[in-house]
């Protein structure tokens, strides 16, 4: 993998590049489309291509239990078993460490809930966290299994992806400075396994692999974590969740500006379009985020001015676009009125048709970010944007 900077954005951390990989290019600031279970959910890799779409995500705990790494890895790869031609990206099971552990049954994310969480430790529900690595249960069928950094590995070796993760302990946003610290320290002995055991792999040089920064909403953590992940020989770097999202801004800045410039940054699982313009101002270089396609599933698309609920009545009726000078293949042939008729009558088709258009908002939103980084004119085209999108 080569990454190269074409232009910066003056003063501020973003910048626009490239991310060669052995399957092909990666323009960024760029938004990864999420394919979980080497699935793009109700989307043909066509259909995916023609969004714009750059790269895919892969998920690694669910590919390791259905269908199973070994399986992917002789089909060829996921590339080759989903039919994508492009970069794909997998993550490294982390994140799924903190949904079944201490994000299990409380509602919580990436960021703090604005509603009251109770905060106390949740460890220790169908994960379990030890220094070797975790234990926990299928969600498919209850099954026993244990990851740790070196079993990650092997398996996104084995699902042959372009771009890897380490893996990592995704804290809840919650979690007190003591614990946060506690999983900290672990990611980072975790990151220096995991990158031992991707040099045996590598043999070939065809897999990149990014170290991942925690610490949580704590200045004194990010930075110590920036640090010490940035000091080590990663191909790039991704930065985990559990951030208070009106201090995104501040907690990227924290990060990149001690991470080394020359490599990739990837932020993992967030982007709204808010976040998308504070990510790139802050020197993010890569997205992914299960949004577009799962709120399209609820019948919820963007537009230019915010979200609208296509089931609502008002569009029952309207035989207009969903987007007037939008150019996804939804809006080029067909009107919100049978969008709206197609979710309330459940047809498979709805979800389809409203996850074309979300994910070529956002894919193309980015790109439109690049542009204006390349054009010099990013502060216009955010504040035109925003002021557009959320009415302020």
């Amino acid at each position: 993998m080569q990454f190269e900077i074409e232009k910066k954005l003056k003063g501020k951390l973003g910048r626009a590049g490239k991310i060669t990989t052995p399957n092909g290019v990666i323009e960024t600031p760029s938004f990864t489309v999420v394919g979980t279970k080497a699935t793009v959910k109700s989307l043909t890799p066509e259909q995916v291509n023609t969004i714009g779409a750059q790269a895919v995500l892969g998920n690694t705990y669910h590919l390791y239990l259905q269908p199973g790494d070994e399986i992917v890895r002789d089909a060829g790869g996921i590339g080759k078993f989903m039919n994508w031609s492009g970069p794909t990206v997998t993550d490294s099971g982390g994140f799924q460490v903190f949904s079944l552990g201490a994000g299990f049954g409380t509602g919580e994310n990436k960021f703090e809930l604005k509603t009251d969480v109770k905060k106390k430790d949740n460890h220790g529900k169908l994960a379990k966290i030890d220094e070797e690595g975790v234990e926990f249960q299928s969600h498919i069928d209850g099954s026993k299994h244990y990851f740790t950094p070196e079993k990650s590995i092997e398996i996104q070796h084995n699902i042959g992806a372009d771009i890897i993760f380490a893996f990592d302990e995704c804290t809840s946003p919650t979690a007190e400075h003591k614990y946060q610290k506690e999983a900290m320290e672990r990611t980072h002995r975790w990151a220096q396994r995991s990158l031992d055991k991707h040099k045996e792999l590598n043999k070939d040089d065809k897999q990149a692999l990014f170290g991942i920064v925690q610490g949580g909403r704590f200045e004194d953590l990010r930075k110590e974590s920036a640090r010490v992940i940035g000091g080590m020989d990663f191909d790039g770097f991704g930065i985990g969740g559990s951030f208070s999202k009106e201090d995104l801004d501040e907690a990227l800045a924290w990060v990149n500006k001690i991470l080394p410039e020359e490599k990739p940054r990837h932020l993992l699982g967030i982007g709204e379009p808010i976040d998308l313009f504070v990510g790139i101002e802050n020197g993010v270089d890569m997205f992914d985020c299960v949004s577009p396609t799962r709120i399209a599933r609820t019948g919820m698309v963007y537009t230019k001015e915010g979200r609208i609920n296509i089931e609502k009545t008002e569009y029952a009726k309207d035989f207009s676009k969903i987007e007037e000078d939008c150019e996804c293949y939804t809006c080029q042939n067909y009107t919100k009125a049978y969008l709206t008729h197609l979710f309330r009558a459940k047809e498979m088709l709805a979800s389809t048709l409203a996850s074309i258009h979300n994910l070529y908002f956002i894919v193309n939103l980015v790109k439109k970010i690049r542009q204006s980084i390349l054009d010099e004119n990013f502060d216009e085209f955010k504040e035109v944007f925003l002021k557009s999108y959320y009415g302020k």
